[in-house]
């Protein structure tokens, strides 16, 4: 029973849930009128395929669709039996056909809810999912694979302009695992993590084949990322990791290290790709020490470097807003033999647009390279838009701005930049 105070409370408290009702309506709104550039994939871009038979990856995919809010859908359940690091050709030519079928056209990218079968053939699942099975991004031998279509390149969709939906496994051991890798993904959104590059030049000569570039990458994104080059076969007790890139069988000190949401690491060796049964260290101990990205290789790859992350493209793209499943994929020359594993739509650079004051914004960028704020605005979202003069300078890294917009006045505003 309430007393008569708390009857008199009532109307106070219901005036003030109005107000707060009406502030973020008028927030949201004002939000829809100024339009930001696509940076990266969203989880409607994702599919999520599941197998049914496999208890594991059921919860696994079932709570990234909760937990990324993925169109149901976009949720591609097949059955096979798990437990197998491979599957054949055959069997994966069948599953393709059935995961073709229901994906829907406008779907960019897929999420893999398990860590096995990480290899078709002689190919590994990523790229077979991406490529379809395919003999010329395999070699049986010391010899280069074919070259992506989407390594490198400019485009925000790779399915509409490239014809590819790069995949990227959500791996884990155990739900526990996976949950705590997908969630380090979402908590790295919009984050814009102040971390270091660590570049490492190793004493294994067989595996230190990417070394003769990391000067350029330095040189590169100076005034964009932190970078380090240590000559040394390991990292200890840093807690500032955003990427880590070397070349070792197996990485030491891993639990000693602090990876920021988003990073981004991996080790050049033979066989990091096969996840659940290497006798190297496996792209899974990545992910278990903390990074929300790794790669590695399920068949032999000779030390290519083509057949490895390109640091400095990665960070390239990580540094324009990409998700982290386009910024890796795209800095993979030949990925025929090569799995990627991670959290895909994390985003620690897409941009920030949030209302400070009515009519106030302010709008946080990263960029790699430096160029200007375009801004264009209309009475109509329909346009057309017409440029407003005045332009602000982008430096190369972090940039905070701020911008005056009534929408009853000004009606809506495009940005762009790079």
């Amino acid at each position: 029973m309430l007393t008569l105070k708390e009857l008199r409370l009532i109307p106070k408290l219901s005036a003030l849930w109005l107000l707060i009702l009406f502030s973020s309506t008028c927030l949201a709104d004002a939000l829809r009128h100024i339009s930001l550039p696509r940076t990266g994939l969203e989880p409607k871009d994702i599919a999520v395929i599941i197998n049914d038979s496999d208890p594991l990856s059921r919860q696994i995919g079932n709570y990234y669709q909760s937990a990324r809010k993925i169109p149901p859908v976009n949720i591609i359940r097949i059955r096979f039996q798990p437990g197998h690091s491979e599957i054949t050709p055959d069997d994966f030519a069948k599953l393709k056909a059935i995961i073709d079928q229901k994906t829907p056209d406008y779907v960019q990218a897929f999420a893999v809810a398990w860590a096995a079968p990480y290899r078709v053939g002689c190919m590994s699942l990523t790229a077979a999912l991406a490529f379809g099975f395919d003999h010329k991004y395999c070699a049986e031998t010391c010899a280069p694979t074919a070259l992506s279509p989407y390594f490198n390149s400019p485009g925000t969709r790779p399915y509409t302009d490239y014809r590819v939906r790069p995949a990227m496994m959500l791996a884990g051991a155990s739900f526990e695992d996976a949950k705590a890798l997908i969630d380090r993904g979402i908590r790295s959104d919009q984050s814009f993590p102040k971390g270091q590059a660590y570049l490492l030049s190793t004493p294994d000569t067989a595996r230190n084949s990417r070394a003769p570039g990391f000067q350029l990458a330095k040189e590169e994104f100076a005034e964009v990322f932190p970078i380090q080059i240590l000559e040394t076969d390991h990292i200890a007790d840093r807690d500032d990791v955003l990427f880590y890139f070397t070349g070792l069988i197996r990485v030491p000190m891993l639990d000693t290290l602090h990876f920021l949401p988003g990073a981004i690491a991996d080790h050049l060796t033979s066989f990091g790709g096969m996840l659940t049964d290497s006798l190297q260290m496996s792209s899974l101990r990545w992910l278990e020490a903390g990074a929300t990205a790794s790669y590695g290789t399920a068949v032999e790859p000779c030390s290519f470097p083509q057949k490895f992350p390109a640091p400095a493209v990665a960070m390239f793209y990580y540094a324009t807003g990409a998700s982290v499943i386009e910024a890796y994929w795209k800095s993979v020359a030949w990925p025929g033999q090569g799995v990627f594993i991670g959290e895909p739509l994390a985003k620690p650079f897409a941009p920030l647009l949030r209302e400070v004051a009515p009519g106030r914004f302010e709008l946080k960028i990263f960029s790699p390279r430096t160029g200007r704020l375009r801004m264009e605005k209309s009475t109509s979202a329909a346009g057309p838009f017409k440029l407003i003069p005045r332009q602000t300078l982008i430096r190369r890294g972090e940039n905070l701005l701020h911008l005056h917009f009534d929408e009853k006045i000004d009606g809506y505003l495009r940005l762009q930049w790079n």
